[in-house]
């Protein structure tokens, strides 16, 4: 059998920045085991298997090297962004088009802009958000993470480390200043066990920027999952910006977050939130850079 693969850097437009995901662009015919060693054999965070139903619409499964998972998204925004790059979407000169992706939480919208019939920028709605419930094992996180219980927190709040969800439910935790962030250091076995008991993916850890209130850095670890460090995470700074509004730190609708420094692979997601009679809608996007593609034989 052979298929189309790409790998796909998302959350930046430079090569070699931001998240690799791998790419699969018709899955028709795969099964399960079949997506699970292509997965594995990609060994990146993720790799979205994609099926096209109609011209903007597509059923999509997202594996990591151990197991599936419900949402992804960084994966989505490298796959809708390669999908209307090789014209599985068929491109408009200039403006913004809707696509409609069907993943096991349910329907969801990505909107895709262009310019001169090129993509340009991805934006994908994330899950309704959810609050699971505050962390009370303080002292057994901090531990696993490498720091001190005095490092949680923000400075003038009575923020705490919460699990939130917006696709995949991640442990939100603030951390006092970037320095705090940058000396994380991960006891992977420990913070495994803490992720399997609690039910998360993993750690969103984020740090405010001292000087803006709208703007973020942030690192993600799930081991738990086969991720050490992530970076750049789109359902987990989804999380991110519905925990600050929630809890009144945001006040805008807007949120910036860098993430990937520490990897070398540098990385932007622009996070969006706002509320309706429904309650609070977030979505998350960015841009993708394809960085290899062929054929996979097997």
């Amino acid at each position: 059998m052979e298929i189309n693969i790409f790998q796909v850097d998302a959350f930046t437009n430079t090569p070699f920045g931001g998240n690799p995901a791998g790419v699969v662009t018709n899955s028709k015919g795969l099964k399960d085991d079949d997506m699970q060693r292509i997965a594995n054999e990609m060994n990146l965070s993720e790799t979205v298997f994609i099926r096209q139903l109609e011209d903007c619409y597509f059923m999509v499964r997202y594996f990591t090297p151990l197991c599936e998972v419900d949402l992804c998204g960084h994966a989505t925004i490298a796959g809708i962004f390669t999908l209307a790059k090789k014209g599985y979407i068929k491109a408009i000169e200039k403006g913004t088009k809707k696509a409609r992706i069907e993943t096991r939480l349910g329907p969801l919208t990505v909107d895709i802009a262009f310019s001169n019939y090129e993509p340009q920028y991805i934006v994908m709605e994330q899950d309704t958000p959810r609050e699971i419930g505050k962390v009370d094992e303080i002292q057994e996180l901090a531990d696993a993470m490498g720091i001190k219980v005095e490092d949680i927190g923000i400075d003038g709040t009575s923020a705490v480390p919460e699990i939130v969800s917006t696709g995949l439910p991640d442990i939100i935790m603030p951390v006092r200043n970037e320095a705090v962030l940058k000396s994380i250091s991960v006891d992977n076995q420990a913070l495994t066990a803490l992720s399997n008991r609690l039910g998360v993916t993993g750690v969103h850890a984020f740090a405010l920027d001292k000087d803006l209130e709208d703007e973020a850095v942030a690192r993600n670890f799930a081991p738990a999952v086969g991720i050490p460090e992530e970076a750049a995470t789109g359902t987990s700074n989804g999380a991110l910006i519905y925990y600050l509004k929630s809890n009144n730190i945001l006040k805008g609708e807007r949120l910036l977050v860098r993430q990937g420094q520490y990897m070398n692979r540098p990385s932007q997601i622009a996070c969006f939130i706002s509320r309706g009679d429904a309650g609070f809608k977030v979505k998350v996007g960015g841009s993708a850079a394809i960085v290899l593609e062929g054929i996979m034989k097997f």
